[in-house]
């Protein structure tokens, strides 16, 4: 299968991150900072130096994975102050995609309302009404925005975002009727926090066209403490379950890129001697 890294979980100096790159044989490059700039506010001169770079080097630019709409709220609206800073940071985005190459340009969602839907009674005593639909209109137009430019959005299941499971991102996707441009990021790790267990329940989710990029980390979340722990590859709670993912995106034929997301340190803030305690064993499970 296609695997790479997020190269700034690595460094953020490309240059050494491709270096680490080319040593475990890694060809796709996701790429969210560059430098102490985040994509979409690199200057002209720096995406084509960006590009150059990574053309030189044999590299494929995955996903440009920007922190659009995170941290927006229910209260914000279509065309306020932070959805238009937003909406202009993903123009800047998509402008950087068409010269690296990149397929797809992630986007967030805003922050998560606990409960969005119930029965039984909940539905009048715990839901947050109205949220859910609120943020619709937010992410309506930068589906449009992809579709007319030509690329793929991706939606992350995040920590705190509205989309935290794959069953969110899915609804998501069919509500604004979006799948020929919107597609799941699964991040399996994110999603342990709100207990969708990856697989088979996440992956039935998002198998039939739903799915187009993947984030691979293992954690260790405790939900009521309000703790997460990420551990290194195969000593969270996902580790009996990245060998049954892999064999079943091999077995559909998934063909779009497995993503390394350097967040794990052994203790001492070296992001890289994590790397390398985990990606002999990332390799194992997706190659």
């Amino acid at each position: 299968m296609k695997l790479g890294v997020i190269c700034d979980g690595i460094s953020r100096d490309l240059v050494h991150a491709v270096d680490v790159m080319d040593e475990f044989d890694l060809t796709y490059a996701e790429l969210q900072f560059v430098g102490d700039t985040e994509v979409g506010d690199h200057s002209s001169n720096e995406i084509r130096e960006i590009d150059a770079l990574l053309r030189a080097r044999g590299k494929l630019v995955s996903c440009l994975s920007r922190h659009i709409f995170a941290g927006m709220t229910a209260a914000n609206k279509l065309g306020d102050d932070l959805h238009s800073l937003h909406m202009d940071a993903l123009n800047r985005v998509i402008d950087m995609a068409h010269v690296v190459g990149s397929p797809l340009v992630r986007i967030m969602t805003p922050k998560k309302e606990q409960i969005l839907w119930g029965f039984g009674g909940a539905e009048k005593w715990n839901v947050a009404h109205g949220a859910w639909d609120a943020m619709l209109p937010l992410v309506a137009p930068a589906v449009d925005l992809a579709r007319n430019a030509g690329v793929t959005l991706v939606v992350e299941t995040g920590n705190g975002t509205m989309v935290n499971s794959n069953y969110t991102a899915r609804k998501l996707i069919d509500d604004l009727d979006a799948k020929d441009t919107l597609k799941v990021l699964w991040d399996p790790a994110n999603n342990c926090w709100c207990h969708e267990r990856a697989y088979p329940d996440g992956y039935d989710e998002v198998k039939d066209g739903y799915l187009g990029h993947i984030h691979i980390k293992d954690v260790k979340v405790d939900t009521p403490r309000a703790t997460l722990e990420v551990r290194e590859i195969g000593t969270g709670q996902l580790a009996d379950q990245f060998q049954p993912m892999g064999d079943a995106l091999r077995a559909d034929g998934y063909d779009g890129v497995i993503s390394f997301e350097s967040v794990y340190h052994p203790g001492n803030g070296d992001f890289e001697a994590g790397f390398r305690r985990c990606i002999a064993r990332f390799k194992a499970h997706f190659g």
